[in-house]
């Protein structure tokens, strides 16, 4: 029997082959016990959901979810980790050159190493690389030689990080 048939239908059918005429609508119930069928079974009643509660496939859609989300935040983090770093390694660079720079104005020479902007004032304390994480790791560019004192050391003229790697805009951290 079809799913989607009502007690009336039924009734209909099978009067029809008996050529009988259906009865009036208070007459369902004697015919429902005539042929022995239950309201139930006539009838398609929706299951009830009594018990509370998620099914698999939607429990799965949120931890699909939550999962894609988490990895979205962590590679923002850890790339936002990543450009504070390297915004400090810029910073870094232009503070230290600034000293050298003002150095030579000062002195009409270039230090001779990194050491000397902080004994001579123009830095409080060498900083730390932030990518590298120590302060020793700078690599200094040497000036040109004095034609005129060809005896005198030339000095820093400039300082790199000697980080090794790739910044996140595609330049190498030790070109900076």
């Amino acid at each position: 029997m079809a799913p989607n048939i009502k007690i009336g239908d039924l009734c209909k059918q099978s009067m029809a082959n008996a050529e009988w005429r259906m009865p009036k609508e208070g007459n369902e119930e004697r015919l429902r016990s005539a042929f022995g069928i239950r309201h139930s079974a006539l009838t398609r009643v929706k299951p009830a959901r009594h018990e509370r509660g998620f099914t698999l496939v939607e429990l799965l859609v949120v931890i699909s979810l939550i999962s894609i989300l988490a990895a979205m935040g962590l590679v923002q983090y850890r790339n936002s980790i990543t450009r504070a770093a390297e915004a400090t390694l810029k910073t870094d660079l232009f503070r230290m050159r600034d000293a050298i720079d003002q150095y030579y104005a000062d002195k009409g020479k270039y230090p001779s190493t990194l050491d000397a902007l902080v004994s001579d004032g123009y830095l409080r304390k060498m900083p730390e690389d932030p990518i590298t994480h120590s302060a020793d790791t700078w690599q200094t560019v040497p000036a040109e030689p004095d034609p005129s004192s060809p005896t005198t050391e030339p000095g820093v003229y400039d300082v790199k990080s000697g980080a090794q790697g790739t910044a996140l805009d595609g330049s190498n951290y030790s070109d900076w």
